[in-house]
């Protein structure tokens, strides 16, 4: 028996049971064509998991969330919402996709679908290590708890249902390339550029194919950002840049992007019954990097906690020196994350070119 919080069990069920059957409408005859979203990976995804582990890698603290829902700072690495919040409203889901290590998770956000993001992870097993986050490989761990806990609250037919019918968005790869081969040593004495590329696509090939036998069968998987203009990136590795951007940090971007591609192409074609999709992020940031006035920003060459160019986590906080008024105004929010703005605009984008093709 279904005993969820706040006496909302009635409503709820009839929900549910409106979804589950082929071809059926809800209360309002509306067809409901996407019952929950999931999303796996790094910060880009990530709403607040980091608060409950023990890291650094944390944005639970002022001046992050500045415009989020009463001005809170629930651990998004940003000053409001993130992409996949907007996207979740956009389907008409959820205003806000929670973290799954929430304890206080009521049924109803459990069903609609729950981020397993950890802020700081990667494909790279030592990416994670490193930053003491949630690795991939247990995201997919917590997936597996995720469905029982469902199977429990719905049984296991409308479990399945909802898994099969959810979709599925997986960021990562930034922090293996950015931090853990750029950074540090380690895998640069191990890997050509090319060599961890390839390491990195037998990483989210090994993910996708675990969140398939799992149940899921509506996927999108991002590639990477133009690394080479994130302004930390440039802070950091001091090379000349091209149009505002390193060059050689993006030709690795864009000769993993390319790889991923294909990689995508064939695990559609191995994997009986998947929608997956490889969602071209690195084209929608150029572009807001390139030309932020198209998109009613000002400035892309900073961000706007601090001074902009290296604050990031723990030190993109309330005494940084130097803080923009207008956020929207901005593309990078710290030196390596999007305002609330440009996630909400560059959410619109992956839903028309790339969620399309799920739906």
């Amino acid at each position: 028996m279904w005993h969820p919080r706040g006496g909302h069990y009635f409503p709820f069920l009839l929900y549910i049971l409106a979804w589950a059957g082929e071809g059926s409408h809800g209360a309002n005859n509306v067809k409901i064509k996407v019952p929950a979203l999931f999303t796996f990976g790094d910060s880009i995804v990530d709403p607040g998991n980091n608060d409950f582990i023990a890291t650094n890698v944390k944005a639970n603290h002022p001046p992050y969330g500045e415009n989020f829902i009463g001005n809170r700072s629930t651990g998004r690495f940003t000053n409001g919402k993130l992409a996949m919040d907007f996207l979740a409203a956009s389907l008409g889901i959820k205003q806000t996709l929670p973290p799954y290590l929430d304890p206080n998770l009521t049924n109803h956000e459990l069903l609609t679908g729950v981020s397993f993001g950890s802020a700081g992870s990667g494909y790279d097993n030592l990416t994670a290590k490193t930053a003491g986050v949630i690795p991939m490989w247990k995201q997919v761990k917590l997936f597996t708890t995720y469905k029982a806990r469902v199977e429990r609250i719905v049984g296991p037919s409308n479990s399945s249902n909802i898994i099969s019918q959810a979709i599925y968005v997986v960021v990562a790869g930034t922090n293996d390339i950015v931090q853990n081969y750029f950074y540090l040593p380690t895998r640069r004495k191990q890997f050509r550029a090319e060599q961890y590329e390839q390491f990195l696509l037998l990483g989210c090939t090994n993910f996708v194919e675990e969140l398939y036998k799992i149940g899921a069968r509506k996927i999108v998987v991002y590639g990477l950002p133009p690394v080479g203009c994130l302004p930390i990136q440039k802070t950091i590795l001091k090379q000349n840049t091209v149009n505002g951007c390193i060059k050689h940090c993006n030709q690795v971007a864009l000769s993993y992007n390319k790889k991923l591609n294909e990689t995508i192409k064939n695990l559609q074609a191995r994997l009986p019954g998947i929608k997956l999709v490889y969602a071209d992020i690195y084209a929608i940031i150029l572009d807001f990097v390139k030309h932020p006035i198209k998109y009613g920003f000002e400035t892309s060459a900073r961000g706007c906690c601090g001074t902009g160019l290296s604050e990031i986590g723990l030190t993109c906080d309330s005494k940084s020196s130097v803080s923009c008024k207008d956020p929207s105004k901005y593309v990078f929010w710290d030196a390596v994350h999007l305002t609330e703005s440009a996630y909400h605009i560059a959410s619109d984008m992956i839903l028309n070119e790339y969620i399309s093709e799920l739906l």
